[in-house]
């Protein structure tokens, strides 16, 4: 273990963590909605989980919360079990972050750490091309205001492309803003929260002018609740595709972890990421969220942001616990907001040139690779089982 992680937090690890936390808010809100939840589950998913994973993570930067293929994979595993959004799919939400949990945990306490390594390059490849691209097709029905868009992310694409006379260009309009502000920001400067900037942008488009595209909507007051009222009898259902996003989803935090190890040429153990990771979907099902994982665009924020121990994790869990009481003033937030901070993080997940350099250098990788990429495609949402065909 590094002997940085036994430091006492730090004034860093408190500038850092509520640096994270202001990204966090925002983008939780935008993952659930992705994942089929109402946005506000975000907001649980970013509170205790990065909180109880800090009690024992491996690296000193990751951060733990929402993220966005996870979110994805929640969602293609729920989706035809019951309707999005409603009580029934939050539970089976909730349950599925346990199963992810209970499974991490698992492995982890068995010292299966050599599971992150276990995916070769080419299904990874595939699968992220795929899936962000899927990703993007979901939102594109937010970031152009449509009320009431087809539930399956494929139907949704077709939605906005046949039928653009649908369009709110209120709700383009904004999402160009905000893409422009979270892509401008970051070149600007790393630490400027374009993501934060963004939403008040948003939060004052939608309170103070005649904004008429979905809004986020009512935020129930309160912290997350805690409850293990939960649909028990769908477990084995779950089994399957809790198990792939235990396996696939942490193949994200594991690469965070193992790139920020090794610019600071530290030693990180991939086992303990494991149980930090499992208690940390274990507290997501507890408490009202949904299957978590690391994140690199917070982790990397994070880092610079002065981060010198786990500890900034958490301290961006209590920030996130802190504000649940008075999230209701995100309810004037528009949707196309949110869907244009989640296609900004996930673009750079789509690899098609890489994909196409691959076939000329070996025509064995280059056919698994684009044999996950049509599978992921074509099983939407089904996600999760591209990644066997692969």
């Amino acid at each position: 273990m590094s002997q940085a992680l036994s430091h006492r937090p730090r004034w860093g690890d408190l500038v850092a963590g509520i640096s994270v936390a202001l990204i966090v808010v925002p983008q939780g809100l935008a993952y659930a909605e992705l994942a089929g939840l109402p946005p506000y589950y975000g907001l649980y998913a970013a509170a205790f989980p990065p909180l109880v994973a800090a009690l024992v993570a491996s690296s000193r930067y990751l951060q733990t919360g929402p993220v966005a293929m996870t979110s994805l994979l929640t969602f293609g595993a729920l989706a035809e079990l019951a309707t999005p959004g409603s009580p029934e799919y939050v539970e089976l939400a909730l349950l599925l972050a346990l199963v992810v949990g209970a499974i991490r945990l698992v492995l982890g306490l068995a010292k299966a750490g050599g599971i992150s390594y276990s995916m070769s390059h080419p299904v990874v490849l595939g699968f992220t091309t795929g899936a962000a691209l899927l990703i993007i097709a979901s939102q594109s029905a937010v970031v152009v205001g449509l009320v009431d868009p087809p539930p399956d992310l494929l139907g949704r694409l077709w939605a906005v492309v046949t039928d653009p006379g649908a369009w709110q260009w209120q709700a383009v309009a904004l999402a160009i803003l905000t893409a422009g502000i979270v892509v401008g920001s970051g070149r600007v400067h790393p630490l400027l929260p374009g993501v934060l900037i963004a939403v008040l942008a948003g939060l004052a488009v939608g309170s103070l002018t005649g904004y008429v595209p979905p809004l986020v909507g009512e935020i129930p007051a309160g912290f997350p609740p805690i409850s293990l009222a939960l649909p028990w009898s769908e477990l084995p259902v779950l089994l399957v595709p809790g198990a792939i996003i235990a396996g696939v989803g942490f193949a994200e935090p594991t690469a965070v972890a193992r790139t920020l190890a090794a610019q600071d040429r530290e030693r990180w153990d991939p086992s303990r990421e494991l149980i930090s990771q499992g208690l940390a979907n274990l507290a997501a099902g507890l408490s009202g969220g949904f299957p978590v994982g690391g994140s690199f665009s917070r982790s990397s924020v994070n880092k610079l942001a002065g981060a010198r121990t786990r500890w900034s994790g958490a301290v961006t869990g209590l920030a996130v616990l802190a504000f649940t009481p008075f999230a209701g003033v995100l309810g004037d937030l528009p949707l196309a907001v949110l869907g244009a901070i989640v296609i900004t993080a996930v673009a750079r997940l789509v690899r098609l040139p890489e994909m196409v350099r691959l076939i000329q250098v070996t025509w064995g990788q280059s056919v698994v690779a684009w044999g996950t990429f049509v599978a992921t495609l074509v099983l939407s949402p089904r996600i999760d089982l591209a990644v066997l065909v692969g």
